[in-house]
């Protein structure tokens, strides 16, 4: 570059008319600013507004501002990453930061990530934040129970502690059935969560032991709320009739889950069929050949109701 082109460049990262052009364009451009200009609240406010990560490029004067980086914050909460120490232990400010993003806890201070407030408000926005929190709040078990009633999945980042007790595990599963695979492997062959779990998703099935899940109570629930965890179940409920009944009268394709022995039901297989008439594929070939049950299959394929038609 020459002199002349090298001295028109530093008038120009100097001018504020000009970075402030920049900046109101391209909040990142604050970068290339002068030092004076990075030290300006007017460029810095309007730098932050277009792309508050352009705050890590502010004078640190002005990251020890209060107004400029609330700004910042509320538009994109890990830009409190950029602010001052003073600030990442402001409590308006890091409330302001994790409403954004709760994973922006990570950079608050000490002192507030050991908040009941800060971090009930981090983990509601994204639970994943409770990682960031300070080791005495993961081993809150009050706080914990209020937070697993809202989202069971939360429990996936409590302490190994909490994830070994029963009250906090029940309600997890109460709100979210899937968190048993969260919690301690004990957990796994318990009647009362199994039932808990089931009854909010039938797919928690799958994440109980190969006992509850030849438990006809248990799978029986979950088929009633989601037909699809026959899936999961065990040979016993397969071959179960009012299980299998149950499941195919809300999904005729399930049908492929059930046992032979039921696959070559004429009731089942109707009842399938009447759902979803591509049911007929998981019949037995018996089935298939029987000369009465072609009539009946003709009858139940001629009252098919496309309304009933869909996956549960």
């Amino acid at each position: 570059m020459s002199n002349k082109r090298f001295k028109e460049s530093i008038e120009q990262r100097n001018n504020k008319e000009v970075v402030l052009a920049a900046v109101t364009r391209h909040g990142y451009a604050l970068k290339y600013a002068s030092l004076k200009l990075q030290n300006d609240k007017e460029v810095v406010l309007a730098a932050v507004h277009q792309d508050s990560a352009s705050l890590q490029y502010a004078s640190s004067k002005l990251q020890n501002d209060k107004e400029i980086v609330l700004a910042a914050v509320k538009q994109y909460g890990y830009a409190l990453a950029y602010a001052s120490p003073e600030l990442q232990n402001d409590k308006e400010v890091v409330l302001a930061a994790v409403h954004q993003d709760g994973a922006s806890l990570q950079y608050a201070s000490p002192e507030l990530k050991n908040d009941h407030e800060v971090v009930l408000a981090a983990v509601k926005n994204d639970s994943y934040a409770l990682t960031f929190a300070s080791p005495e709040l993961k081993n809150d078990k009050e706080l914990l129970l209020t937070i697993v009633k809202n989202d069971g999945k939360v429990l996936e980042y409590a302490s190994p502690e909490l994830r070994n007790d029963k009250e906090i595990v029940l309600a997890a599963v109460k709100n979210n059935g899937r968190a048993i695979i969260y919690a301690d492997q004990k957990f796994r062959n318990d009647r009362k969560l199994a039932l808990a779990a089931v009854n909010n998703t039938g797919l928690a099935l799958e994440g109980f032991s190969n006992e509850l899940r030849n438990d006809n109570e248990i799978v029986l629930a979950a088929v009633k709320n989601n037909c699809n965890s026959i899936i999961y179940a065990g040979y016993k409920p397969k071959n179960d009739k009012n299980i299998v009944l149950t499941a195919v009268k809300n999904f005729g394709m399930v049908l492929n889950y059930a046992s032979q022995e039921l696959q070559n039901d004429p009731e089942v297989v109707l009842a399938a069929i009447k759902q979803d008439p591509k049911a007929i594929e998981f019949a037995s070939e018996e089935l298939k050949k029987n000369k009465k049950f072609k009539t009946k299959l003709k009858m139940a394929i001629h009252g098919y109701d496309f309304i009933k038609h869909q996956d549960c």
